[in-house]
């Protein structure tokens, strides 16, 4: 399944983003949306992912963000493997009690570590109490490609994705390693990652394979 990520600055131009989407990420982090735009936005009957990354939100106003976006609707969490418990901790209760699916992401902005070390990754993860497992990282080879392609082999329910213009494939090749979502951009110039395709371009690409 294709995850738009969406991340318009007002709650108009998300409302209007979001029409025919089967599912979309929110993310919050990049849009202008106070608590109560939040509230109600995650109220709509959509199928939703609340993502606040790190950079732009203290993180008291993250947290707030993600537990108005659960207690609203949310479909599913996105938080940080490398969030501290003290952030990491109340958002997971929240979601288990409001019956809202968790994804557990751990980014790597630098490099594709070895194998042995993401599989770790993956089982913290799980740890966490993750339905799905993601593991962002920067790609520079083919090699690093594969090993992502790798992680596949050994456990359902795992989206690994790459940065960068080479990790475009990982992008279009996961739904058939076994991915359950990979993610694409609303439309050109409008990336929430290096590497994410459009969804059109995206949607295009997948049935043309398809069809072979």
């Amino acid at each position: 399944m294709i995850c738009v990520s969406i991340a318009e600055p007002t709650l108009d131009e998300c409302r209007a983003a979001l029409k025919g989407l089967e599912l979309a990420e929110i993310r919050i982090d990049k849009t202008g949306l106070s608590l109560v735009e939040i509230k109600e936005l995650f109220s709509a009957p959509l199928k939703l992912v609340a993502t606040c990354r790190p950079g732009t939100r203290p993180d008291d106003a993250r947290m707030a963000a993600l537990l108005t976006a659960i207690s609203a609707g949310a479909a599913y969490v996105d938080i940080e493997l490398e969030s501290s418990p003290q952030f990491r901790d109340p958002i997971l209760a929240a979601a288990r009690e409001n019956h809202c699916r968790i994804i557990v992401t751990y980014h790597n902005y630098t490099e594709t570590p070895l194998k042995q070390i993401l599989l770790l990754m993956i089982e913290e993860c799980f740890d966490l109490g993750a339905s799905i497992a993601k593991i962002i990282c920067r790609v520079q080879s083919v090699q690093d490609c594969a090993r992502l392609f790798s992680l596949y082999e050994t456990r359902k329910n795992v989206v690994a994705l790459g940065l960068g213009e080479l990790g475009l494939i990982t992008r279009i090749a996961g739904p058939f390693f076994g991915a359950p979502l990979t993610y694409a951009s609303l439309a050109p110039g409008k990336e929430t990652a290096e590497g994410q395709p459009d969804v059109a371009s995206l949607e295009a690409v997948l049935k043309l394979i398809n069809r072979r």
